[in-house]
């Protein structure tokens, strides 16, 4: 394999950051794997080309003890961790790793200066084996038994999984990698270790079968490692908002092509799992009819052919720890981004007529569009009709009760409410926070959060997409 220079890397940095080739295309080109340029490319992508130029640095013990533990705890992946701490290579976790098992669980420091010459290398080496054989043949058969039967258990009981449903997704793999572990550890047969781990009810069970045939299937994903990394990073990178099929659209705009089945079977087993929606009280700002109500011109065909024909608008409620603020955004039928928006305390005409203005100015050309709403009481004022007339736009409503002819908003304000508000109103300290968010997130859905529906591309793209076409 070529070993990459700093110049290479800033090189390959720029390929992938400003001319926007893959990674894959990238790694072909200077003949070396894909997954070696992955860890590079997302170091220099988080702290500059600067982090390239350092010189040797010594880590500590207690360093090393922390980063290894955060590696058993198991919540972030080993690719995370090295990125935490700006490590050079994620290379290094694995031999730290490594070496913490092969010493005891313990760290040990090399000490500086000249190594000793080979014969006496060799003849501390003699002596260590020498006490670690006469310290095994101290103990009794019963004794060397009851220490393995500890190792054991102490090994299988810190595994996520606690129940012995082995075949719960990922829980297999996770004892299946231990037992293997524990037979290199300890020199023992595989059936004196399946036994101690079958005959405790605290333990999840593995049977001989089971474990050959989890063996064979996690060998199989060892080619998928750079896939599997990218994937958690792609995850985590969108905060669990992407489920299998957006991961899959994401990985084929980087130039990795792989069958969704795939994505779906490797995020079953890293336990990766998209938010999903939950049942809310909805907001509504139906009070009667308070003013014109306009036909239905949509009648649920919500697809438009170019940007600015058909808009959708609504209003929806954030509740805080009883302090409530209010959306209303406007949606483009064609390409499916925000084109304005307002977050207001009260949901006022004025409120309303404020994202108005806001699209207006954005988007003037306006004759022709058709403009459709809910029945809310904001909608059925005399001076919103007049506005939207005086723009050329032609007003389209609901039927009474159907929020089904809203969908596309509706549908959008339960993507927003489900990715970034429900379940994490605790991050928000107040409304101010909320609204902030609010904002942010309507940024990264128009310009950053792909949709299989707009042919893997996000709403920004899909307009530009669109304009291009017609051309």
């Amino acid at each position: 394999m070529t070993k990459l220079s700093i110049e290479d890397k800033i090189n390959i940095y720029n390929l992938w950051k400003n001319e926007h080739l893959s990674i894959k295309n990238i790694a072909k080109k200077y003949g070396i794997s894909f997954g070696s340029l992955t860890y590079p490319m997302a170091l220099i992508d988080r702290y500059g080309i600067e982090c390239l130029n350092r010189t040797y640095h010594f880590y500590s013990s207690d360093f090393k003890e922390k980063v290894v533990l955060e590696m058993l705890d198991g919540k972030d992946s080993i690719y995370e961790i090295g990125l935490k701490y700006a490590l050079p290579s994620n290379g290094m976790l694995h031999n730290w790793l490594r070496s913490y098992r092969e010493n005891g669980y313990t760290i040990v420091t090399k000490k500086k200066g000249r190594k000793v010459n080979g014969h006496a290398s060799r003849k501390a080496s003699g002596r260590r084996n020498q006490t670690a054989q006469k310290r095994q043949k101290s103990l009794t058969r019963e004794e060397l038994k009851a220490a393995h039967n500890q190792r054991i258990h102490k090994k299988i009981r810190c595994l996520s999984g606690r129940t012995n449903r082995t075949r719960k997704a990922g829980q297999a793999e996770e004892v299946t990698k231990a037992v293997t572990q524990l037979r290199r550890e300890l020199n023992l047969a595989l059936t004196f270790i399946l036994d101690v781990i079958n005959s405790s009810t605290e333990l999840p069970h593995l049977s001989r079968s089971d474990y050959y045939y989890t063996l064979k299937k996690v060998d199989k994903d060892d080619k998928n490692k750079g896939l599997i990394e990218r994937i958690r990073v792609i995850f985590k990178e969108h905060h669990s908002r992407y489920g299998y099929r957006r991961i899959t659209l994401q990985l084929k705009r980087e130039g990795i092509i792989v069958n969704h089945k795939k994505v779906k079977r490797l995020t079953t087993i890293m336990g990766l799992h998209a938010l999903h929606n939950r049942k809310r009280n909805r907001y509504s700002s139906y009070q009667g009819t308070v003013g014109k109500i306009k036909k239905n011109q949509i009648k649920a065909d919500f697809h438009a052919l170019k940007p600015d024909q058909k808009w959708y608008a609504d209003i929806t409620e954030f509740n805080l720890r009883g302090e409530k603020t209010y959306l209303s955004a406007l949606l483009d039928g064609c390409t499916q981004e925000i084109i304005a928006h307002s977050v207001s305390k009260h949901p006022t005409h004025g409120h309303t007529m404020v994202m108005m203005k806001k699209a207006s100015l954005v988007h003037p050309n306006t004759k022709q569009l058709t403009f459709h709403t809910d029945q809310g009481w904001q909608y059925q004022h005399g001076h919103f009709q007049k506005w939207l007339s005086n723009h050329g736009m032609t007003q389209s409503m609901s039927r009474k009760g159907k929020s089904t002819d809203n969908g596309l908003i509706e549908s959008f304000f339960a993507t927003l409410k489900r990715e970034m508000f429900h379940g994490f109103e605790q991050d928000f300290q107040n409304v101010a926070e909320l609204n902030q968010a609010i904002y942010d997130y309507i940024n990264y859905y128009n310009t950053k959060r792909i949709k299989s529906k707009l042919k893997g591309r996000t709403p920004m793209e899909y307009r530009a997409f669109v304009l291009k076409q017609a051309q």
